[in-house]
């Protein structure tokens, strides 16, 4: 479907979308999850080096519902999920907006291999919704969910697509860079791809794989040519957790951004956390890839050049 040039021009595809969220709901539902709500402002963030953020007064506009849905785990959920707006400056374009939906979930004594399961089962239930029947269009390709879903591991892709390896790539500072151009835009193409397993310095909320210490429990999602979810194992370890945060805050002070205080809460309680494993995944690409969209434009109420 084409968007037209305002809201109203959009009005199916806003349809579409609510029938989308719905069946959503009903996949988390179904399977014993609860629907939480978290304050959408909060004090301080969780350090990422790559993430710039919003301020609200004194406070900042939550990037991910992260921070305050892993601390509701260390009260006692075990199986919670939530879809919530969430801001990051600077960030427009063809798949960005400034402010935009995420879906997270979190489940407790689980790994990243059981949030692989829960993506798949989720975008063949939102296909379905709106008839799709496992079958998805995007820039002249045809992707079928229902065929096996490619896991694929960041070294694999580097040794495949970018003829480096993703060791030579982090040494070389090189390696955001050669995953955009060189890597993403072949992932995902046929059937659905999840990379996995990152290095552990691009993986710094991921706990460390059992036997490769360089290597996180990490992966994300790529479905024609698009990355729609990053998700991992969670570190649970509060001093490792700090001295990695440490590490993303060096980051921020030598690119001269600005550098928040600690999340001291959420350190002090992650200890109660149990082996746990979590993601957010991008509600708007989603709708864009269902709904064969070039921009992310097509598939929401009002962009921000509207308000």
């Amino acid at each position: 479907m084409v968007a037209g040039p305002n809201p109203s021009g959009r009005k199916e595809n806003l349809k579409i979308r609510a029938t989308i969220l719905g069946a959503i709901r009903s996949f988390f539902c179904e399977n014993n999850f609860i629907e939480v709500e978290t304050p959408h402002r909060i004090p301080v963030p969780i350090p990422e080096a790559h993430i710039d953020l919003m301020d609200s007064g004194s406070w900042i506009l939550q990037p991910s519902p992260e921070i305050c849905m892993k601390r509701l785990l260390a009260s006692g959920f075990d199986r919670i999920f939530q879809l919530g707006r969430c801001w990051r400056d600077g960030e427009r374009g063809s798949l960005h907006l400034p402010e935009f939906t995420m879906l997270e979930w979190y489940r407790t004594n689980a790994d990243y291999s059981q949030i692989m399961d829960d993506c798949e089962t989720l975008v063949k239930t939102a296909a379905d919704a709106i008839g799709r029947q496992g079958i998805i269009h995007r820039q002249g390709k045809t992707i079928r969910l229902n065929d096996s879903w490619e896991r694929l591991t960041v070294r694999e892709a580097f040794s495949r697509y970018a003829g480096i390896s993703a060791e030579e790539a982090l040494k070389k500072d090189l390696f955001d860079e050669i995953m955009v151009c060189e890597i993403e835009p072949h992932l995902g193409m046929e059937t659905p791809t999840f990379l996995i397993d990152y290095p552990t310095k691009r993986a710094s909320l991921a706990r460390k794989k059992l036997g490769h210490e360089d290597v996180a429990e990490r992966f994300e999602l790529y479905i024609g040519g698009i990355e729609l979810a990053n998700a991992f194992s969670e570190l649970v370890d509060p001093e490792e957790q700090r001295t990695r945060f440490v590490q993303e805050q060096k980051l921020r002070a030598a690119m001269r951004k600005t550098v928040y205080p600690l999340p001291e809460k959420f350190l002090r309680e992650l200890s109660s956390v149990p082996p746990s494993a979590g993601i957010a995944f991008g509600i708007d690409r989603l709708m864009m890839l269902l709904l064969n969209a070039d921009r992310i434009d097509e598939v929401v109420a009002f962009t921000p050049e509207e308000l």
